[in-house]
C-alpha cells in the first residue's frame, strides 16, 4: 500500500497530531491490570486474545475507556495503543491463530479502538490509533536475532494489516536490537505507515543486546533515512536511563515519548518476581516532570509493567503542572 492509498477513515495518518508539541497520554501497563487486577490468564502476555471473548472485550473497554477519560478530563490528547504486542505470526502460531486469523485479530483491535474514539474524542483533545507491534523474540532479551531483511519480511504481515485498517500509525514497543528495529521501519515505511520506535534498556541504560540507546537510535535514523516519526523508551525506570540522556543531543530529540516502569527491578527480577511491584505513582510522576525538564519535546507519556491508571494520573497531574508552569 502506498500513501496515495491511505483509507479514508485513518484520520491521523498524514499527520500526527502528536508531533505538534502538545501533551498526549497513552495507557500503562495493559497486561499488568488485565492479569493482577482484573484476573485474566494472559497466555504469553498475548492481550489481543481477549478480543474473541466477550468478558474479555469488555475488560479491554473499561481499560481504554478510564486511561483515555484522564487526558480528556485534564484537556489533553491521547495515543490509543491496540492490544496487538504479541499479535504476531510466530505468537499467534503458540495460540492456534492461522496466519488470515492474525491478520483479522489486528485489523479488528483497530476498529475496537476507532469505535471508542468516536465515543470520547472533542476538538480539544485529539485521539490517535496506534496499531503496537511487538518484538519476534522476548521483549527483555533479544535472543535469537533477525536481520534488517528477516526482520522486514517478518513484521511486514502485521504492519500491513494495520495499513488496511483506521490505524493512524505503528509502534514498536520493546524493541531489543538494532536490526529488528530497521526492519520493523521499512516494513512500515513500504505501507506508508508513521512508525515510532520503542527501544527497551536495562538498567545500564543499555539496550538487552548491549548498544547504547545512543548508539541504536543514530544506526536506525541512518539505516532508514530517519524513518521513525520519533523515538520512545519503554519498560524500564527513569532511573535505569536517565543519566544516559544529555540534553540538546541531536540523538536525544528524536526521543519523544516514555512509557516507564513503576519498578526499579531488573528486567531479570521483573521475571522472578511472583508478586507486582507497582512503585510509587506519584514518584514516577515527579520523575517524568524531571525528565520533560530535560527533554521538553517528549510529549508522548504512558506506562509499562507494574503501572496501571494511578500512575498515569500521577504523570499527567505533575507534567500537565509543568507545562502550565
Amino acid at each position: 500500500m502506498t500513501e496515495t492509498q491511505t483509507p479514508r477513515s485513518a484520520k491521523y495518518r498524514g499527520q500526527l497530531p502528536q508531533l505538534g508539541g502538545g501533551l498526549f497520554l497513552t495507557d500503562g501497563g495493559i497486561e499488568t491490570t488485565l492479569i493482577f487486577h482484573d484476573g485474566f490468564e494472559l497466555p504469553y502476555f498475548a492481550a489481543f486474545d481477549l478480543m474473541n471473548k466477550r468478558e474479555g472485550r469488555d475488560a479491554l473497554r473499561r481499560y481504554f475507556t478510564r486511561h483515555a477519560g484522564i487526558a480528556k478530563a485534564n484537556g489533553l490528547g491521547f495515543v490509543f495503543e491496540s492490544p496487538t504486542w504479541r499479535a504476531s505470526i510466530d505468537w499467534g502460531a503458540k495460540l492456534g491463530y492461522s496466519e488470515s486469523d492474525m491478520a483479522q485479530v489486528n485489523k479488528d483491535s483497530i476498529t475496537f479502538l476507532a469505535a471508542l474514539r468516536d465515543e470520547m474524542e472533542t476538538a480539544a483533545t485529539s485521539m490517535v490509533i496506534s496499531g503496537c507491534v511487538g518484538p519476534r523474540g522476548d521483549g527483555y532479551d533479544p535472543g535469537e536475532m533477525m536481520t534488517a531483511l528477516e526482520a522486514e519480511a517478518y513484521h511486514r504481515k502485521q504492519v500491513a494489516a494495520f495499513a488496511e485498517s483506521e490505524a493512524d500509525m505503528v509502534t514498536a514497543i520493546t524493541m531489543t536490537y538494532v536490526e529488528e528495529a530497521i526492519g520493523l521501519t521499512r516494513a512500515a515505511q513500504a505501507e506508508g505507515m508513521p512508525v515510532v520506535i520503542s527501544f527497551t534498556v536495562e538498567t545500564d541504560g543499555r539496550l538487552p543486546s548491549g548498544q547504547s540507546l545512543h548508539e541504536a537510535i543514530e544506526a536506525v535514523d541512518a539505516a532508514t533515512q530517519n524513518g521513525p516519526a520519533y523515538f520512545m523508551i519503554n519498560c524500564a525506570h527513569p532511573s535505569h536511563f536517565e543519566d544516559s540522556l544529555s540534553a540538546g543531543e541531536s540523538w536525544v530529540k528524536r526521543i519523544k515519548g516514555l512509557r516507564a516502569n513503576a519498578s526499579r527491578l531488573s528486567h531479570a527480577e521483573l521475571d522472578e518476581a511472583e508478586e507486582l511491584d507497582d512503585g510509587n505513582p506519584q514518584e514516577l510522576g515527579q520523575q517524568y516532570r524531571g525528565l520533560r525538564d530535560l527533554m521538553a519535546q517528549m510529549t508522548v507519556l504512558g506506562g509499562c509493567c507494574g503501572t496501571d491508571h494511578r500512575h498515569i494520573e500521577a504523570i499527567c497531574h505533575a507534567c500537565k503542572t509543568e507545562q502550565a508552569a
